[in-house]
């Protein structure tokens, strides 16, 4: 479904590695496989300095890549050692699998139907989330989101989709994007890039016309397909990848994409900036899973998740990581700190938070409503 990528974080310092790496020979130790720039390392430095076990934190850039490896774990019996090709004399016990590993949570059903995770159990601190973040991951066996599910993961940062924009150009036209209508306009014909996912964009033309991202019946929706049509005829092109590239070089104009993307590009482009579309927008979750595979779970994955839901924690998530804590929309806006109080792109407004919606697993039929729209419009286009 929705694939986000992460830039690579820089790790230059050994004080850091030690953070990140603890001593890798321990298999007593704690273990946790984390998306790049997802958690501050000076917040895994607290974490490891109080428990009482060593701890290894890894570094992965790609969301995609923590799912084939969640995969791999599962189709190999970890069991038994490896044979080196190189000396057919020393086997080689395979590596550990993490205790806990960050997973998106559009790859949060493929995950649960292949097996690849199991349920978090034991004193989660679960008060500490707003409903809906409590509601994303709780699913029955198949993935789908149920209120008797099981829980099968933590949420432990979110953001959303948004509209990045030349505001050069669009200064020159006398305006600047509020909502999901202004990609219609007709002076920003073939300056457009959209991210190359149907639920995506499909899920935004639903709330430009006053429906969810996560409608059902779609084909009795009156003037979604014409809009798509029309929109479609906007674009310059579709990228999930390599959407900001041709807006940094001006080639489009507006771009839909990542909160956790665009926020940084902010910092060294003073003529982008970027908007949380009134009518509501997707969000998403980075959360924390627990590996099928693994043998003898560490009692410390329930401490680490309760950790980072402290408000401490989560201020710290918030502040450095380009995304935001589910814990900071249950604390007072007087305790946060005024960076993220007064960034609308990280603490978006409450009446456009209530109108966003998490990109749901739908049921089968619904979701190839979905895949032949999206087929008819791409086929459209390049005819």
């Amino acid at each position: 479904m929705v694939r986000r990528r992460s830039f690579l974080l820089a790790v230059g310092t050994v004080a850091l590695a030690q953070i990140l790496t603890g001593c890798n020979s321990d298999e007593a130790a704690f273990r946790v496989l984390l998306l790049d720039n997802s958690i501050p390392s000076q917040l895994i430095g607290d974490f490891r300095s109080s428990i009482s076990s060593k701890s290894i934190f890894t570094l992965e850039s790609q969301l995609k890549t923590l799912l084939k490896l969640l995969q791999t774990w599962q189709a190999k019996d970890l069991s038994k050692p490896n044979k080196n090709s190189g000396l057919p004399f020393i086997n080689k016990k395979p590596a550990p699998v993490p205790d806990l590993v960050t997973l998106g949570d559009s790859w949060l059903a493929t995950a649960i139907e292949q097996k690849l995770i199991s349920p978090l159990e034991g004193d989660l601190k679960w008060q500490q989330l707003p409903p809906r973040w409590q509601e994303i991951v709780r699913r029955d066996e198949q993935g789908m989101v149920s209120q008797q599910g099981k829980i099968w993961g933590a949420p432990y940062r979110w953001g959303t989709t948004m509209i990045a924009y030349r505001k050069d150009n669009l200064k020159k036209l006398g305006w600047e994007p509020k909502d999901w209508g202004d990609l219609w306009r007709e002076d920003v014909r073939n300056r457009i890039s959209l991210l190359d996912q149907p639920r995506e964009v499909i899920g935004l033309t639903l709330k430009k016309l006053g429906y969810s991202y996560n409608s059902d019946n779609i084909n009795q929706i009156p003037n979604l397909k014409s809009d798509l049509v029309a929109l479609n005829k906007q674009a310059k092109f579709y990228s999930s990848d390599h959407y900001l590239e041709p807006l940094i070089l001006g080639d489009t104009w507006l771009a839909v994409g990542w909160s956790h993307e665009i926020i940084p590009l902010l910092k060294n482009y003073r003529d982008i900036a970027a908007v949380v579309p009134q009518s509501g927008t997707a969000l998403w979750a980075d959360i924390w899973v627990k590996p099928a595979a693994v043998i003898k779970p560490s009692k410390f994955v329930q401490d680490w998740i309760n950790f980072c839901w402290q408000s401490k924690s989560a201020k710290e998530i918030s502040l450095f990581t380009d995304a935001v804590s589910p814990v900071i929309l249950e604390l007072a806006p007087e305790n946060l700190p005024q960076a993220i109080r007064d960034n609308p792109l990280l603490l978006i407004d409450k009446n456009i938070l209530e109108k966003s919606d998490f990109i749901k697993p739908l049921p089968a039929s619904v979701e190839k409503q979905y895949e032949n729209l999206w087929r008819e419009i791409r086929v459209a286009i390049s005819d």
